[in-house]
């Protein structure tokens, strides 16, 4: 046997098994820029509405997926911690007199924080998009703004309710058989 025949035997084993491994490796990576890309397109499809649910998820995603030693990952976790950071100091005082002005310049703050994480987290997946745009770009109708702001209310409502700070008005129209004076003077008997 030659030294070619030897490392065409070697070749012939070793070939598959290489071959197994570097797919293996495709694949990973092939996954992990994956789930990545599915945060961002979650980050973005729901930036209008920062406060869904998941949108929250993602954010918490964040750390977990991107947490390589890569510098353009590296960027985005900094971000992240920046806007996370941002997120618990908003103002709490709403007697403040200025309480409004203070929300107003911490939401905006808050938006420029969010695009920045976009911005990054997009460069690390592979798009390009500008600040600005991440900022202004987004389609939220305002029925969905209304319908959110209804929700939110009736919620807000329903607890007042069972915490006994609010009541619920009841009215009655009118009791079957008896006209509107006598039904008030029927509801008073009854009592």
């Amino acid at each position: 046997m030659t030294i070619s025949d030897g490392i065409m035997i070697v070749a012939v084993i070793l070939g598959p098994i290489l071959a197994v491994q570097v797919q293996k490796l495709i694949e990973t990576s092939e996954e992990k820029r994956s789930r990545k890309l599915r945060i961002f397109k979650t980050l973005m499809t729901t930036r209008g509405t920062p406060i869904s649910v998941p949108h929250v998820e993602a954010l918490n995603m964040i750390d977990i997926e991107f947490g390589s030693r890569r510098l353009v990952e590296k960027d985005v976790i900094t971000a992240w911690k920046v806007l996370l950071d941002h997120f618990s100091s908003g103002p709490q005082d709403q007697t403040d007199p200025q309480f409004q002005a203070k929300l107003d310049s911490w939401s905006d703050r808050e938006a420029e924080m969010h695009a920045a994480l976009l911005h990054k987290m997009g460069k690390a997946v592979g798009y390009d998009f500008d600040e600005v745009h991440l900022k202004k770009a987004v389609y939220f109708p305002k029925g969905h703004g209304q319908a959110e702001a209804h929700n939110l209310f009736i919620r807000n409502s329903v607890v007042d309710l069972f915490l006994g700070k609010k009541v619920l008005p009841i009215w009655v129209a009118g009791i079957q058989g008896q006209t509107n004076g006598t039904a008030a003077q029927a509801i008073n008997k009854a009592e």
